[in-house]
């Protein structure tokens, strides 16, 4: 695994990076309408005497430390990835525990990263050849000081291991300890591509909507992705490994 100490920090100043989440979540009507997160607290209070529910719509806001949380408009989209978290949903930097939001620096690396993990989703549940759930596209601006993996493109690391996330893991869980902001990482998924693994949702700003996009499951994998507002259909060719 990558020695902590050794990682560089990198200024990451991206405009345009795009996050690719499934539609099925809505807005979070707190996050979006009221901009000062210091007033949450006591509108959630007064909320769950005449709605009890609200806590599994907003999700764990302990989770994020009150002065690095953001509110108005697009902010479900920065918030939402810290406050719903689940054991049973690890990914590369976190296991579950604690909330990621990962960024791609631009519409190819999103694409594929996520193509790669619904592909896996649809496998080992034996999903019918289809078009499959809608996706939607999120454009924002990233910027943060950053440790930075990017040099070990193509290098054997095991923090970058395609599909074993221990020591990927074990890093985030030390460097978030250490107070760290994020990492900075070459996609696995998309040779051409970067992308960040934000520790927090002030590190990214000015979600935007933008495509809706549905993906085509052939039994194997994800062969075509289709624009939902225009009808454009593209055929996913396969990329060749950053080995």
């Amino acid at each position: 695994m990558s020695e902590a100490a050794d990682i560089p920090v990198s200024r990451v100043e991206w405009k345009g990076a795009v996050q690719i989440i499934r539609s099925a979540f809505p807005p979070i009507d707190l996050f979006e309408d009221i901009a000062d997160p210091a007033g949450w607290p006591l509108l959630i209070s007064a909320e769950q005497k005449t709605n009890p529910r609200i806590m599994t719509t907003i999700g764990n806001l302990d989770l994020v430390p009150v002065d690095r949380r953001v509110g108005g408009n697009g902010a479900s989209y920065l918030m939402a990835p810290f406050t719903h978290v689940s054991t049973d949903r690890p990914s590369r930097f976190t296991d579950g525990s604690y909330g990621v939001l990962y960024v791609g620096d631009r519409f190819e690396t999103a694409l594929f990263e996520t193509i790669h993990h619904h592909s896996r989703f649809m496998a080992r549940t034996r999903e019918a050849p289809g078009w499959t759930s809608q996706f939607r596209e999120i454009v924002m601006s990233v910027d943060a000081d950053l440790h930075d993996l990017r040099a070990l493109a193509g290098a054997p690391d095991s923090a970058l291991d395609p599909d074993n996330y221990a020591a990927s893991q074990a890093l985030a869980r030390h460097l978030m300890g250490a107070g760290a902001d994020g990492i900075a990482y070459p996609s696995i998924r998309h040779p051409a591509g970067e992308c960040v693994a934000l520790f927090y949702p002030d590190c990214a700003s000015n979600p935007l909507q933008g495509r809706h996009l549905d993906y085509h499951w052939d039994g194997q994998r994800v062969d075509l992705v289709r624009d939902a507002g225009s009808g454009s259909v593209f055929r996913v060719v396969d990329l060749p490994s950053i080995d």
